[in-house]
């Protein structure tokens, strides 16, 4: 049994609430990574990285300063976004390409987003705690991550 229990479904309404008819892209992403950084326990960061070329620039979020360009062939972010599928580490020391932007980092997991059926970002969240995040976990950021597409104008 997960020591962590989220209630995503209020998670989302909270979302719901900050963005909802609010035309701004920026704002929007940064109320929600503050919705998500409040929200969840055990959270240091979170916050997106959006698509520019072939490489993730640094977008709103919460928590200490972090990497501002990732290739998209580096780290968690690049892979998740490379290979279009979240990624749910529980060790990034045993992540292959693992960028530390925080030594304090034990885990990680990363949502693509994505508009016309492309990637254009994702959403990361990281740990200071081993094996934090789970099925859970990537069930409801994907449903978060899903509202934003359908509802943000990126």
């Amino acid at each position: 049994m997960s020591k962590y229990t989220t209630d995503y479904d209020n998670l989302l309404k909270a979302v719901t609430g900050i963005t909802e008819g609010v035309p701004y892209v920026t704002a929007n992403l940064a109320n929600t990574s503050a919705v998500i950084y409040g929200g969840l326990k055990d959270v240091s960061w979170a916050g997106f990285y959006l698509l520019e070329g072939d490489k993730l620039v640094l977008g709103p979020f919460q928590g200490k300063p972090a990497c501002i360009v990732i290739p998209m062939e580096r780290g968690v972010c690049g892979t998740a976004a490379l290979k279009d599928e979240t990624q749910l580490v529980p060790d990034v020391d045993a992540f292959p390409g693992h960028i530390a932007c925080d030594s304090a980092s034990r885990s990680e997991i990363v949502v693509p987003i994505h508009r016309d059926g492309k990637v254009i970002g994702v959403l990361d969240l990281d740990s200071t705690v081993s094996a934090r995040f789970e099925e859970e976990d990537r069930a409801g950021l994907e449903a978060i991550v899903s509202y934003l597409e359908k509802t943000l104008n990126f």
